[in-house]
């Protein structure tokens, strides 16, 4: 079984294929943690020492033993007023305004399957092929009534633990929470490096690896969201350990609101790894009989290097976050309206631009923003999704059928939780957005914040949006967010540090109405970019727009970094005019073409009338084989070969579960005087096997090919890109 108590020693034991976990509840009540690390028997206790580390370290009252000290201990849920003086996941108040809990061990269940959590997104499991199991363990302050129901979530087969924290107020008086994180590790010794994800828009997600010393390491969002700047995944490794060697440990958010992740090095040269909520405009009452429930944590190891963690985050979040029949399906290859036409255009020129693509190979055309209300610029009509009918010459529905006519699929943009000051909606209803009073808002792209903690304004976006998707055969819908939440007063809330939570609850109340309502629609999620990627949204839309910035060499970057905590499948991709748009850089085609082939959820971003017919050709071509490898880039394990951030070229590869396949892509970044060879050695294929190049008929090796790789074409230029696809002869 995944999870085991010893009744006599109190220690929880949970297992996955690779894994053990394990803590313990001691016999003074509080949850110390043991181990977490390669699959191993036996009780891990023996890790933890006691000893008297002088009257700075202080003591719990009843336990008046200086050589016990929880300012010292490894713990399992680091709580304020407990003596320890490390970043804590729990902070709250009583109703005096006195900080401070004690919280001890209260009982544990065991249950079958994956919990769910109420009201927020969470892995999930298939019981029967997943073996999954559910730990309760229960926590209490009797002084406050306040109950802290921990849940660990066990899947095996994916060598992932998932946490979770039901924070209860089962007392006769207010509680107030002022920080509620979800996970944390606490390792008593061990050379750490920590890699985190930074950016901004246009360039998301970048790594970023520093040395772990005394101190903290933290990184999150204040911005309402994930954002653009810092992702809610985070790694700690050993200092030396690479893609395929040494220790590694890894944490998902499974939340796309404000957060924080940190790693501290400690007094005694400890090390402590935590993930949560932000603290941020937080403060969050809990009246008796109300709850607070703290985000789920995706957590996962590797005694086998970096890689082994990213593999094992994709393949989780790949089948037991994204759900729905999009999950597993081959995405259509799409061409969208916003590069070619901007704001200006008409039914004629997406009828035009369609019959075009259709004749490409591409699958479905997107109309993107400026096709309803008063829309002509970013100035006016965010709010009012009434079909601009003049502009589109007809309703949507005789638009979308004359599209399909043409064997072309159709989506749509939306930005639903923005209002513009210049519209109908904002006329109406200005209390409806986050605003301060008496202050005048903070404007981001000219647009206001809906508040959508408010359930009167989620049933009317919901309403709106089914008028607009119920007119017609609409496939897609790209779900876009264009600014960070500044403004936090919610008219309908009189505790303003509930908003931001609270507006979280609410996106997911209404995504989970319109998934619902709306099966068989792709949904893929936008924020300026890539400024809400992140596993809480995936469980909505099993794909999301990496980033605003489609030039290819930029990309190299962008989607190297996603790559650490999502999969291909999740990464829209597209390929995009040069001069881009964005740094004015021109690449070859087929270099853009096969970076966006990293992403399963491919495209294009271009004027398609405007292109050559040499270009058009290429494009044909280019469709044609992202079809013969998208199983493997979709549901293929990933291997990051050369960093781009590093090396004089960029490669990566995706090898299928069985080792039958293989697409192998490298871009040459750097070129130096006559012609200094560049090699690629593949990892992950069957040792002892021989592959041959489908394209150019050779058979290696695999022994060799692991070992020392085989040469890129010496005379390749700067920028250019080569794929090589190899099959197993068995």
């Amino acid at each position: 079984m995944p999870i085991s108590f010893d009744e006599s020693t109190r220690v929880f034991t949970l297992t996955t294929r690779s894994t053990t976990y394990q803590m313990l509840a001691d016999s003074y009540g509080f949850l110390l943690h043991l181990y977490y690390g390669a699959r191993s028997d036996g009780f891990m206790a023996y890790l933890v020492t006691y000893a008297d580390r002088s009257g700075m370290c202080g003591c719990p009252y009843d336990v008046n033993d200086r050589t016990y000290s929880l300012d010292v201990l490894p713990q399992e849920y680091p709580f304020q007023g407990a003596g320890d003086m490390r970043s804590p996941l729990l902070v709250v108040r009583d109703e005096s305004g006195a900080f401070g809990c004690d919280l001890r061990y209260d009982g544990y269940e065991i249950r079958p399957g994956k919990y769910a959590l109420p009201g927020l997104p969470a892995v999930y499991s298939d019981d029967e092929a997943d073996g999954a199991e559910t730990l309760m363990v229960r926590l209490r302050d009797a002084r406050l009534g306040l109950v802290v129901e921990l849940l660990y979530g066990v899947m095996p087969e994916l060598d992932v633990i998932t946490r979770a924290a039901v924070i209860r107020n089962e007392g006769t008086g207010r509680i107030t929470v002022d920080r509620a994180q979800t996970a944390c590790l606490d390792f008593v010794h061990g050379d750490f490096d920590v890699i985190s994800f930074h950016g901004r828009h246009a360039m998301e997600r970048i790594p970023d690896r520093h040395r772990v010393g005394h101190g903290t390491f933290s990184v999150g969002s204040r911005r309402g969201m994930s954002s653009n700047q810092y992702s809610p995944v985070m790694l700690l490794c050993d200092h030396d350990a690479t893609e395929s060697t040494g220790r590694a440990w890894g944490m998902s958010f499974v939340y796309s609101g404000g957060f924080e992740a940190e790693v501290t090095g400690e007094q005694f040269d400890q090390t402590r790894m935590q993930m949560g909520l932000s603290d941020d405009r937080f403060s969050y009452p809990l009246e008796p009989g109300e709850q607070l429930v703290a985000p789920e944590v995706i957590m996962t190891y590797s005694s086998e290097g970096i890689e082994r963690v990213s593999q094992n985050f994709h393949r989780c979040i790949r089948t037991r976050v994204c759900r729905g029949i999009w999950r597993d399906a081959a995405r259509p290859v799409l061409i969208n309206s916003w590069e070619a036409f901007y704001f200006d255009f008409t039914g004629e020129c997406l009828v035009k631009l369609a019959e075009r693509a259709a004749s490409l190979g591409i699958e479905m055309l997107v109309m993107d923003d400026g096709w309803f209300s008063t829309r002509r610029d970013d100035l006016r009509a965010l709010g009012d999704w009434t079909v601009n009918e003049g502009k589109l010459g007809g309703t949507l529905a005789e638009l979308v059928d004359r599209v399909n006519a043409l064997g072309v699929k159709f989506g749509i943009w939306v930005e639903p939780e923005m209002v513009s000051e210049d519209s109908e909606l904002y006329r109406e209803h200005p209390d409806w957005v986050l605003a301060v009073p008496g202050k005048g808002p903070v404007l981001g792209r000219d647009q206001l914040v809906l508040d959508l903690s408010r359930e009167e304004v989620r049933d009317n976006l919901f309403e709106q949006l089914c008028r607009v998707l119920d007119q017609a055969n609409i496939e897609y819908v790209k779900w876009d967010y264009n600014r960070s939440i500044v403004d936090t007063y919610s008219r309908a809330s009189s505790d303003q540090g509930k908003v931001l939570y609270d507006y979280m609850l609410g996106l997911y109340d209404l995504l989970e109405r319109l998934v619902e309502r709306y099966p068989k629609i792709l949904f893929e999620g936008c924020s300026a970019g890539g400024g809400r990627f992140d596993a809480g949204m995936l469980y909505y839309m099993p794909q999301i727009w990496t980033s605003d910035n489609t030039d290819a060499v930029n990309r190299l970057k962008i989607q190297y970094g996603t790559s650490f905590g999502f999969p291909s499948s999740a990464m829209g991709a597209h390929v995009s005019a040069c001069p881009n748009e964005i740094n004015g850089r021109s690449v070859p085609l087929t270099t853009r073409g096969i970076t966006a082939m990293q992403g399963a959820a491919f495209g294009y971003e271009l004027d398609l009338m405007k292109l050559p017919e040499r270009a058009c050709e290429h494009i044909r071509r280019q469709v044609q084989r992202f079809h013969e490898i998208e199983p493997i880039v979709r549901e293929g394990l990933l291997y990051r070969l050369d960093s781009p951030q590093t090396d004089a070229i960029c490669a990566w590869e995706y090898v299928t579960e069985d080792g039958a396949q293989a697409v192998v892509s490298a871009v040459r970044l750097e070129v130096e005087g006559y012609g200094v060879a560049n090699y690629v050695v593949p990892r992950g294929l069957t040792a002892g096997a021989s592959y041959r190049d489908l394209d150019s008929g050779v058979v290696y090796p695999a022994d060799a090919l692991m070992d020392m790789g085989f040469p890129l074409p010496v005379r390749l230029e700067a920028n250019a890109a080569v794929m090589y696809r190899f099959e197993r002869v068995d």
